[in-house]
């Protein structure tokens, strides 16, 4: 169908986070991309250079947005609404969180859907991104297009889905090495849009049948990892209540060669910590209660709770009058080397403490202080200008600035350090997951 053509094609990416840049960058080597956000300041960042999520090549970034007018390709980046009206082809990749009910929180999702029918044009193609619960497409977003648009879907205008599957801080599968999923509300549809993320995605595509089968694929990535990680967390557990270290029994048992080594660890970010709950969701909206899925989500979220715990009793053990003493947490971000402090869940470690009258100071080198204050409400310490030594330091990420770290300066006499990473050594520590 000519209206599908690729020579013809402008593209809109509404929203720059983790996802939307990257994938902004790409298409503009090829395309005519507009990147869209409603934050004027992260577009004036981006302009200027600088990127806080670290994603995107600052280089490949500056020469897209310096192609010459009329090349057909290259990036221009707006805050500006009525710029959305030049493009054809609309790409959605807004974050979508839980709420503090652990129920999908649609309202970045609804408002970009606004935004885009409020541009939308006949022929005109939306291409959601998010992550979403298997039908939110067509049975959320959909009518929200069709309202501020005046289109009618699958006449006027069309809908797929393609799944993000960008792993923050991982410069290994960046986004043209990972497989892409692709879809469409209609058969020409589906062709095209696999046709338009084949021509940037090196590593290939596959064409789901269905948009929900696409959401659905991603919804089942995710939950799949955080219950084997709930697996391995809940064996952390009893093998602490029996006295043997979890790495030890899963190294032993890696010898087997179709174990798979998950390994314990705090579960958080936009992706394994809130996805399950999109599923569970939609699940229990058609009247089915999901036993797994939430079973294992119940592990993951008490973690951070059982780090601090323990760390108490390890300092009891070691004589500390609890009430006064100081702690030292080392990291905040939900990954090893990424700035992304999404949904982490040190922040249980933190508040936990914090319960049991420790001063507690967090020391992050790749966090933003001004995010992490915005979002958790506290100020990350600069381990230079400290004065005090710390009476429990606990490591939660693994940066690498971290593994060889010098913590005996920080050490007052009778310091206990726990590992939640299990990657210092072990002579060091008083306690690790």
């Amino acid at each position: 169908m000519k209206q599908f053509d690729l020579k013809n094609t402008k593209i809109a990416i509404i929203g720059l986070g983790y996802v939307g840049l990257p994938l902004a960058i790409e298409f503009a080597k090829k395309y005519e991309v507009l990147g869209f956000d409603i934050n004027v300041n992260r577009v004036n960042s981006l302009l200027g250079g600088e990127d806080y999520t670290n994603e995107a090549n600052i280089d490949e970034l500056n020469e897209v947005l310096n192609i010459p007018a009329g090349s057909n390709r290259g990036l221009s980046l707006s805050s500006n609404v009525s710029n959305l009206k030049g493009s054809n082809v609309f790409i959605v990749t807004v974050p979508t969180p839980v709420d503090h009910f652990k129920s999908p929180d649609l309202k970045a999702l609804l408002y970009a859907s606004q935004l885009v029918g409020e541009a939308l044009k006949a022929n005109d193609i939306v291409i959601y991104e998010s992550t979403v619960y298997p039908g939110c497409t067509e049975e959320d977003c959909v009518p929200v297009l069709e309202k501020y648009s005046g289109l009618k879907f699958n006449t006027d205008f069309f809908c797929g889905y393609s799944p993000e599957r960008i792993n923050p801080g991982d410069k290994v599968h960046t986004l043209t090495k990972i497989v892409k999923v692709t879809s469409g509300s209609t058969e020409p549809v589906a062709d095209f849009i696999d046709e338009l993320y084949r021509s940037i995605i090196i590593a290939g595509t596959h064409k789901a049948p269905s948009i929900k089968v696409a959401e659905a694929s991603k919804a089942i990535e995710n939950a799949q990892r955080d219950v084997n990680i709930s697996f391995v967390n809940e064996l952390a557990l009893i093998f602490d209540l029996i006295g043997i270290d979890t790495s030890d029994v899963l190294a032993a048992a890696a010898t087997k060669w179709n174990f798979l080594k998950y390994k314990p660890g705090l579960v958080g970010g936009h992706c394994i910590g809130v996805d399950p709950y999109y599923l569970a969701h939609k699940a229990e909206s058609l009247g089915y209660h999901p036993q797994v899925i939430l079973s294992g989500r119940r592990v993951n979220d008490n973690m951070g709770v059982f780090v601090a715990n323990k760390v108490i009793k390890l300092m009891i053990k070691k004589g500390h009058h609890i009430d006064g003493c100081r702690a030292l947490i080392l990291g905040i971000t939900f990954k090893e080397n990424c700035p992304d402090t999404r949904n982490s869940q040190v922040i249980d470690i933190y508040n936990e403490l914090e319960q049991f009258g420790l001063n507690v100071d967090i020391y992050d080198p790749h966090a933003n202080p001004e995010a992490v204050k915005e979002q958790y409400h506290i100020d990350l310490v600069d381990l230079t200008k400290v004065d005090h030594l710390y009476d429990a330091i606990v490591l939660a990420v693994s940066h690498s600035e971290f593994i060889n770290m010098d913590l005996n300066k920080l050490c007052a006499a009778k310091t206990v350090i726990f590992d939640t990473k299990a990657v210092l050594k072990r002579e060091i520590v008083d306690g690790r997951l």
